[in-house]
């Protein structure tokens, strides 16, 4: 067993919400100034253990054990949301980080080492999951701005960092669970089964704009009346429609020409869902198709449907899950399966190395703000739980 120290890994944490703190939060946005200090910082303490470690041209940091032929991968990402949390992406690199140490003192000189990235852009200010699209050679082209951004920062003269099958065998990914169902259930790990997929659209409603003083209610195409009454209909055809465990989102609207005495002639509301089941997305997205139809041409308006974009829904490899569970159990710990609604970096690595998740509870399900919290007891045990796992995927290489 791993001799992990819990006190480092929660140094660890606080220093780096030192990082771009704001409040009881942090903002550490992709390439931010906070952001790369906090990188540069983790560099050190990589190589302060014995890693080597590089920051390549997108910003992904990568501690490699040296002389070793096989690695376990441990990641997570370092940047927030402008009002993010202290715990949401750094949990797994603190684990890492101190999983790292243990094992290289436990285990000088061995063939299978532990290695640990720090994904770049996690969590989207240029793209969602940009590091690990990058690290596993899934990013056809750079977004707008963020080349320039990068040279800014020095960061154009490494070469992309990527995944190595013959090297990296498996990937683990610690994370606060950023929801109520560990808690409810007063469980403190979760075994997270699979990471939901994601389709969003963008619903067009096209009026004619009027003067909203002398036009009769009756004679008017108003955009907006149209879109609040859609809005409303999705929310009881996607019950109908989707799986228990679906969830959706309306999350943006748009009005033209957006003043208070003309009739709205254009608007625009955009919404997502999310699924672990393929059935259940393609259930939701035959809904809204089957709502747009319905509503098109309703009080003179014209409605439209297009797809903004979609996420294939990832399953976690059974035998890494099993891992977790059985260090938990060995540490007396209940644990629960349950899959992620919220993206992770886990779910591009999926799709490439067998990869596992493991959530420990958010105080309150809170998350993406910064009251965002997690017991210390809790975060010291998932480390401990999390290390078991690793050493014993470590171990079977």
């Amino acid at each position: 067993m791993l001799n992990v120290n819990g006190d480092a890994v929660l140094t660890t944490l606080r220093t780096l919400a030192g990082f771009g703190t704001v409040g009881s939060g942090v903002c550490r946005p992709a390439l931010s100034p906070a952001d790369l200090a906090a990188r540069r910082w983790l560099a050190g303490e990589m190589e302060k253990i014995g890693l080597r470690a590089t920051i390549d041209a997108v910003g992904n940091l990568y501690g490699a054990a040296p002389g070793a032929g096989r690695s376990v991968l441990i990641g997570s990402h370092s940047d927030s949301v402008p009002t993010g949390g202290w715990l949401d992406g750094t949990l797994g690199l603190a684990y890492g980080l101190e999983i790292a140490r243990a094992w290289m003192e436990a285990r000088p000189g061995a063939p299978v080492g532990i290695d640990l990235i720090d994904f770049s852009d996690e969590e989207g200010r240029f793209l969602s999951c940009l590091g690990s699209r990058s690290f596993c050679g899934d990013l056809p082209g750079l977004p707008v701005g963020f080349a320039e951004d990068a040279a800014t920062a020095g960061l154009d003269a490494v070469p992309p960092i990527r995944l190595d099958p013959q090297r990296h065998r498996a990937f683990f990914e610690a994370h606060i669970e950023q929801g109520p169902r560990l808690e409810a259930a007063g469980l403190p790990i979760g075994v997270v089964t699979g990471i939901f997929g994601m389709r969003r659209y963008a619903v067009r409603f096209d009026g004619r704009a009027d003067h909203a003083g002398t036009t009769p209610i009756a004679l008017r195409r108003d955009a907006a009346r149209l879109l609040y009454r859609f809005a409303d209909a999705c929310h009881h055809r996607f019950r109908q429609s989707g799986s228990t465990d679906s969830v959706w989102n309306l999350g943006k609207v748009s009005l033209q020409p957006g003043a208070v005495n003309v009739v709205v002639e254009r608007g625009e509301l955009l919404l997502e869902f999310r699924d672990l089941d393929p059935v259940a997305l393609d259930s939701l997205s035959a809904a809204l198709a089957m709502l747009v139809d319905e509503f098109d041409g309703q009080e003179g308006v014209r409605v439209s449907l297009e797809e903004a974009g979609r996420l294939a829904p990832v399953s976690l490899d059974a035998t890494l899950q099993g891992l977790v569970a059985d260090a938990a159990n060995a540490r007396g710990a209940g644990s629960m399966p349950l899959p992620s609604g919220a993206i992770h970096d886990a779910m591009v690595l999926a799709r490439s190395v067998p990869t596992a998740m493991l959530f420990v509870p958010s105080i309150g399900g809170r998350s993406h703000t910064p009251v965002e919290d997690t017991r210390a007891e809790d975060i010291v045990l998932g480390a401990h739980v999390l290390a078991q796992a690793v050493s014993a995927c470590a171990e079977s290489l």
